[in-house]
């Protein structure tokens, strides 16, 4: 492997994979502790005390996101949507409590700005052919070929 070559589909595969399992594990992480460790009523006075609106709902629904996006982020189901997602949530989290902390961790943006960057390649690229969504696409794929193909013969 060359340091100036293209990188082949199996290195951007792995590339994205990697990047998919990790991030994906840091926010199943986040999520989960939002989750099972302060609960819904924890995240909602926090959320409140940053000064986030609608706590009560925005508290439990961003745990939900985090937790149940960053599930799909490994497995690479609807990659696209829960990058998305999440990413929302980091674009909320850097202008409502990180921004004003400056640049540097750990109260900074540095780290949750890192965060939306890697969500927003996962959507631009989308999960890559190690993932569910490949799968899926792959056999959507099949079947409609094989729609055609009788549809055709029929026709015939």
């Amino acid at each position: 492997m060359s340091l100036f070559s293209s990188p082949s589909k199996r290195q951007l595969n792995l590339g994205i994979m990697i990047l998919r399992v990790i991030v994906g594990a840091v926010f199943v992480m986040h999520g989960g502790q939002k989750l099972f460790v302060y609960g819904f009523d924890g995240v909602a006075g926090a959320f409140g005390q940053m000064g986030i609106p609608m706590p009560q709902i925005l508290g439990p629904f961003v745990a939900f996101v985090e937790f149940f996006g960053g599930l799909a982020l490994i497995f690479g189901l609807l990659n696209r949507l829960a990058a998305l997602g999440i990413a929302s949530t980091m674009i909320v989290a850097i202008l409502q409590v990180h921004l004003k902390n400056g640049f540097f961790a750990p109260k900074g943006f540095e780290f949750p700005l890192s965060l939306l960057a890697s969500t927003i390649a996962l959507a631009v690229t989308g999960a890559g052919d190690w993932s569910l969504d490949a799968l899926i696409g792959k056999k959507t794929r099949t079947a409609k070929v094989e729609s055609k193909r009788e549809q055709f013969r029929r026709a015939a």
